[in-house]
């Protein structure tokens, strides 16, 4: 399995060199982007921080998202993803937000989504949101997957970014 540090490394070493900074949230990943960006030595460079968004309690409390901003809106969605990564972007003053919702498994989520299903949302000079399916029931595997192309996500910003 590839180390924690080898993942963020690529998005650590980009961001360190932009003097930029960055900003998560995510849920179903449980905690692994952010475990992989912490995981490069000099990260404080350029993370500000991040948080674990599991529940409508989490997303009130930790990003002051109101429910009448919910409104006709699903947590497993690339609206929602783009939403959250832009609110915690604002929230810590941060160049790119970066945001993973979904359902990790072994089922789907109440919306009707498979289990491997993941939004994910970068905010910043660059925007992007997609949706990732992997068809899988296996939680960690999918974790796992999610924590990756979320990581390719912001990559590629940042290299479209630059250009």
């Amino acid at each position: 399995m590839e180390s924690l540090a080898a993942l963020g490394a690529a998005v650590g070493a980009l961001l360190k060199e932009r003097k930029q900074t960055l900003a998560v949230v995510e849920s179903s990943a449980g905690g692994l982007i952010n475990a992989a960006l912490v995981a490069v030595p000099g990260a404080s460079a350029y993370y500000l921080g991040g948080a674990l968004v599991y529940t409508p309690i989490g997303r009130d409390k930790l990003l002051g998202i109101s429910k009448a901003e919910m409104a006709g809106m699903r947590s497993a969605s690339e609206p929602y993803a783009q939403l959250i990564a832009r609110r915690m972007r604002e929230k810590l003053g941060a160049t790119w937000g970066l945001a993973e919702t979904g359902a990790a498994g072994p089922t789907g989520n109440r919306y009707g989504d498979p289990a491997g299903h993941a939004c994910l949302a970068v905010a910043g000079p660059v925007e992007a949101a997609i949706t990732l399916k992997t068809w899988s029931a296996e939680r960690e595997a999918n974790m796992w997957a999610f924590t990756r192309r979320a990581l390719e996500l912001l990559e590629e910003c940042l290299r479209k970014a630059a250009k």
